[in-house]
């Protein structure tokens, strides 16, 4: 018991707190058989089951629940050292973590990486795709981009800029299809929606042109698979003005209806804003995605 790896425990938390080993292992960036190993691991150390294994997920024992809550103090209290020994780093090298929504992370921040690159080559980084709020309390990561303005008092968040959104459409299927001109000639078109997230569907409802699921032919709430479909040309859809814009075989349809602009935050935990590192990589990231909303990113 003295002995006990530190891993064993924070997977432990993790699994509590998300209840699968899937979104543990997402949140920390392993894997679910590691995972599973370390739970079986601290069970067997300790003498308990601390969770109940079924088609659900991970539910957690009553012996298991008990455990959690001190778990979780020892992982915030092992974060605080973490974020106070990053923050008296001076050196301009190391690894940095940053957490972005799926299709920032794969569309727009790896083409900023590669800049920082050729300035900062001693810079590690390490993307986290999630749409999720990333704990950055936890060090989960050392930077977030997110769509809305973070709520933990302990972070500073700096608002990058409103992100315009607008309707389009693969040219393949506006030449087959026609290009609407109007709302009602949209709503006869092929839509490419979400599944299960009903954002785009409130969307239409505010607008005045409530629309039922089954108006959307291609359904998917992944970010990634919604904006290939779009580029593939199953139907019309939205997307972030300057994504589109560098985009060629997209198209902008009816300007004047969009729906409103999506915010940009960037944030990190106050304690790691004198990391030379972490400081360094959130002012080049914050400039250069302020570029990309202005349209005057190089693709």
């Amino acid at each position: 018991m003295d002995a006990l790896d530190w891993n064993l425990i924070r997977s432990f938390v993790a699994v509590g707190e998300t209840g699968s080993l899937s979104a543990a292992a997402r949140a920390l960036g392993s894997s679910q058989p590691t995972l599973g190993r370390h739970i079986d691991e601290l069970e067997r150390a300790l003498g308990q089951t601390l969770f109940v294994r079924g088609r659900r997920g991970y539910e957690l024992t009553e012996q298991g629940a008990a455990l959690l809550e001190r778990g979780q103090a020892a992982v915030e209290a092992f974060s605080a050292v973490a974020r106070a020994a990053a923050g008296q780093e001076g050196r301009v090298a190391g690894t940095v973590r940053i957490a972005a929504s799926e299709v920032v992370s794969a569309f727009v921040i790896p083409q900023i990486m590669a800049r920082l690159a050729v300035e900062e080559p001693g810079i590690e980084v390490e993307i986290v795709a999630s749409d999720r709020v990333e704990n950055l309390l936890r060090r989960d990561a050392d930077i977030a981009v997110r769509m809305v303005r973070p709520a933990q008092q302990e972070l500073v968040a700096r608002k990058i800029a409103d992100i315009p959104m607008r309707l389009c459409a693969a040219k393949s299927y506006l030449d087959r299809r026609g290009r609407p001109e109007t709302i009602g000639e949209l709503l006869a078109h092929d839509l490419v929606g979400f599944d299960r997230n009903d954002l785009i569907l409130r969307g239409f409802a505010e607008a005045g042109m409530p629309v039922a699921r089954n108006a959307f032919r291609f359904r998917t709430d992944n970010q990634i698979v919604y904006w290939n479909a779009v580029r593939a040309g199953n139907g019309v859809g939205f997307s972030m003005a300057p994504l589109i814009a560098r985009t060629p075989d997209l198209e902008t349809l009816l300007p004047r209806f969009a729906p409103p602009d999506l915010p940009m935050w960037l944030a990190l935990h106050r304690d790691v804003r004198s990391s030379a590192r972490i400081r360094r990589v959130a002012d080049f990231l914050g400039a250069e995605l302020a570029r990309f909303a202005a349209g005057s990113d190089a693709p």
